[in-house]
């Protein structure tokens, strides 16, 4: 028995030690999370196990108002079947800015918080341009070393904050969530966001088509706080979460208290209300209840595509259509949503464990339009009292 202790302790060793030269020292970081957790993929609640930056309640907070037909008409039996299998924690439709239909499931209510994963992208595209309202950046198309001047790579010095928030950064940057050796996963348990980012080289000529990368909204991030000397946190409560009435305190997942960086690219933890608000917010062209939050020309450029060979994204926001419906959306791993109708004033919030076809830069998700069809079905005018 000894000696297959020793055999055991000398293997582990050895394995660890393989790691560690390989340069992957973060699958530590990895498999100490599996054993916190007993997960070993990401969660909507991986906040409970991370460090965070509290971001307070508006000062002002606003209730949403209350359709006059809210909860009427039941969810449809497809629907049911998909809160089931993709396992569904809140769905919320907002028609003509008041709450149409709301259910949470296992356990989760109105005032739970989950993960929104990469739904804070488009929150940070949204703080570059206040940040250019304020005179804090001179445009999307001033670079980003300006900002970030140990950038490295044979076109570090190319690249905008435009390219950023697009996805056209040209950085090297595998966006892959399956294989834990790469980079993503690595910086999702990241303890000191600033010192990877400085490993990352931008290698492409920046601003010539959509490359979906976590990475580039990272370095937008820096770049912002850099810019304006205050954290992400900070930003988004002052530019939106404050203004906007948000009722509940979100909190923002962060590398670490010790070097307190925001992972900007994803890990905004709030509630399916308050996720709305952004929806409501450019769906209205940056007004908020009479007061212009944010320029309209900004909102039109966040929702319309800046490639033509990808018509999916535009400036942190993901495009599409459904029937020939348009939308545009806010878009997280294991499908968090917030998708927006513009011409029916409808705003759907779906947050869960599971989302389907979840691949980095597709157009549309598989689950996406189902839930908006059953969605349709339901406000169909036969349905309407």
């Amino acid at each position: 028995m000894k000696k297959v202790v020793q055999t055991l302790f000398v293997g582990l060793l050895a394995i660890c030690s393989i790691i560690y030269v390989s340069g992957n020292d973060h699958l530590f970081g990895l498999v100490a999370k599996v054993i916190e957790t007993g997960r070993t993929t990401a969660g909507i609640d991986d906040y409970l196990f991370f460090d965070n930056r509290i971001i307070p309640p508006s000062d002002t907070p606003q209730a949403w108002p209350f359709h006059k037909d809210y909860n009427i008409v039941a969810s449809t039996p497809s629907l049911n079947a998909l809160h089931d299998t993709l396992q569904t924690v809140a769905f919320l439709v907002i028609k003509n800015d008041s709450i149409w239909h709301e259910q949470y499931f296992d356990g989760y209510g109105k005032d739970s918080q989950s993960n929104s994963f990469s739904m804070a992208k488009s929150m940070v595209s949204a703080s570059l341009f206040k940040a250019i309202e304020a005179g804090d950046v001179e445009s999307e198309n001033q670079k980003v070393i300006a900002f970030l001047p140990w950038l490295i790579g044979d076109h570090a010095k190319d690249v905008t904050m435009g390219d950023l928030a697009s996805m056209a950064s040209g950085l090297e940057w595998n966006e892959n969530y399956d294989n834990l050796l790469t980079i993503t996963p690595r910086t999702y348990v990241e303890k000191d966001m600033l010192s990877l980012m400085k490993q990352i080289p931008i290698n492409y000529q920046p601003g010539e088509k959509f490359i979906y990368q976590s990475g580039s909204t990272q370095l937008l991030g820096l770049a912002l706080e850099e810019a304006t000397g205050e954290n992400m946190s900070t930003l988004v409560r002052s530019y939106f979460w404050n203004p906007i009435g948000a009722e509940h305190q979100a909190s923002w997942t962060l590398d670490s208290n010790d070097y307190g960086v925001e992972k900007s690219f994803c890990c905004l933890n709030s509630n399916a209300r308050d996720f709305a608000r952004f929806g409501k917010l450019f769906k209205n062209h940056g007004v908020w209840e009479g007061q212009q939050l944010i320029d309209s020309a900004f909102v039109e450029k966040s929702i319309r595509q800046r490639f033509e060979k990808s018509p999916q994204y535009g400036y942190g926001w993901w495009l599409g259509a459904v029937d020939e419906n348009p939308f545009f959306s806010m878009r997280g791993h294991m499908g968090q949503y917030v998708i927006v109708f513009p011409e029916q004033d409808i705003i759907i919030v779906r947050l869960g464990h599971r989302g389907l076809n979840d691949i980095p830069g597709s157009q549309t998700p598989i689950d996406l339009p189902l839930y908006v069809k059953e969605v349709f079905k339901m406000i169909a005018p036969e349905n309407e009292t």
